[in-house]
């Protein structure tokens, strides 16, 4: 039976997950839909624009394990008060940022080009062993729409140039990812098919229509 792990991303194609499917759940920053605690595996964060809105009360995850990234450890070092608070929330930290993510020779941007969807599956590969990742969510892998559920929560610019710029990046570390875990069967949970990076045959495609979605309820 194959390690399967679902990664929850906050893309608008985020409904097409269905609770209740096969294997652990790994979540990005706030699940777009109410989920509970014995669902999810961990939710993975890298920002410190989430560490500031946890800090200031705006947003509340610790009904959640939490996976974090290393902005969210200096976070927490700069700020020990925070890290007492939510010592009992941490599942661990994942501070591992590819050399891939180094785009351009911008070393200082590494760890911005290495998102929070990045940071989830590279975990699920490297730490819990997946052999199967089922993505969903992750619009900017086929469409030049990174919205996120999140920005309800927290503000960010998503002007023309911006999005352009971070989803050309983040394609980039994607194709880092795949290749580097070229013995994991990556399942990509979409409406259409016309992925927008090189990915090998261990990298699939399954198309979802809103009719399909319709008789699920998930839309």
């Amino acid at each position: 039976m194959k390690n399967r792990v679902n990664i929850l991303g906050n893309g608008d194609s985020a409904g097409m997950f269905q609770r209740g499917t096969k294997g652990r759940l790994l979540v990005c920053n706030m699940p777009p839909f109410e989920i509970t605690r014995k669902e999810v595996f961990a939710t993975c964060m890298v920002d410190f624009k989430m560490m500031n809105a946890l800090t200031k009360g705006e947003i509340q995850l610790d009904m959640y394990d939490w996976i974090l990234g290393n902005r969210p450890r200096k976070w927490m070092e700069m700020r020990p008060d925070f890290y007492l608070r939510y010592a009992q929330c941490i599942k661990g930290f994942y501070q591992h940022v590819p050399q891939y993510a180094v785009i351009n020779g911008e070393v200082n941007m590494a760890a911005t080009n290495f998102n929070c969807g990045h940071l989830a599956v590279h975990y699920a590969c490297n730490k819990m062993l997946a052999d199967e990742v089922h993505l969903y969510g992750f619009d900017s892998l086929f469409d030049m729409n990174i919205r996120s559920f999140t920005d309800l929560l927290l503000e960010s610019d998503r002007s023309a140039n911006n999005t352009n710029k971070l989803a050309n990046n983040w394609r980039i570390v994607w194709e880092g990812v795949f290749a580097e875990f070229k013995n994991v069967d990556f399942v990509l949970h979409h409406g259409h098919d016309k992925l927008k990076i090189k990915a090998g045959k261990h990298v699939k495609v399954e198309t979802h229509s809103k009719k399909e979605l319709d008789k699920t309820g998930t839309v």
